[in-house]
């Protein structure tokens, strides 16, 4: 059981961060810490604190809730310190792509960050055993590349979506699962 814990305390404590900053920053200037283009060779601390930055409460709690999730999958996975370091190192990979899309001027939010969380538990998911396990990130990793096209990022940043108080920036979550899936596929050993 010690030795559970001990692999899994990495992935925990970047989940822990990530909830951390959230919540401080909510209460914080947005404009001081949001992706904005314009500014990413400059301040390039936003390719990080973007993921801190929520624009309601909704939006906070929606997130809060899916980093709890996102936590307890990559525990259940076994995810370990290479798997959180692949989860750290796509954070600010998952920003990337919003670069592609300079009309997108703002953007904040943990959802490109937990998508990339998914994609690295999915991978180890993969590489485990006994075959049920692989099965799941098999499955795991097709929802996400079925949510993502049905968002279809391609046909702009930002979508309404009834049920939120914000827009939606589907390029995120796309560049997040991309960037989940590269940084783990790097990292993670059978």
């Amino acid at each position: 059981m010690a030795g559970r814990f001990r692999l899994a305390a990495a992935w925990t404590a970047l989940a822990a961060l990530l909830a951390i900053g959230s919540l401080v920053v909510w209460w914080l200037p947005a404009q001081r810490w949001d992706w904005q283009p314009g500014l990413a060779a400059s301040q390039p601390w936003r390719w990080w604190t973007a993921a801190f930055v929520h624009w309601s409460g909704l939006h906070l709690g929606a997130n809060l809730l899916g980093l709890l999730l996102v936590a307890l999958l990559g525990r259940a996975a076994g995810c370990g310190q290479r798997a959180a370091m692949a989860w750290f190192i796509a954070w600010p990979l998952t920003h990337v792509a919003l670069m592609l899309q300079p009309s997108l001027h703002h953007y904040g939010g943990l959802s490109g960050v937990l998508h990339a969380g998914v994609a690295v538990a999915a991978w180890q998911l993969l590489r485990s055993k006994p075959l049920l396990r692989p099965l799941v990130g098999v499955a795991l990793l097709a929802g996400l590349a079925i949510k993502v096209w049905f968002e279809a990022p391609w046909r702009g940043p930002l979508r309404t979506v009834p049920g939120w108080d914000i827009l939606i920036a589907p390029a995120a979550h796309a560049s997040g699962s991309l960037a989940g899936v590269l940084c783990a596929a790097l990292l993670i050993r059978r």
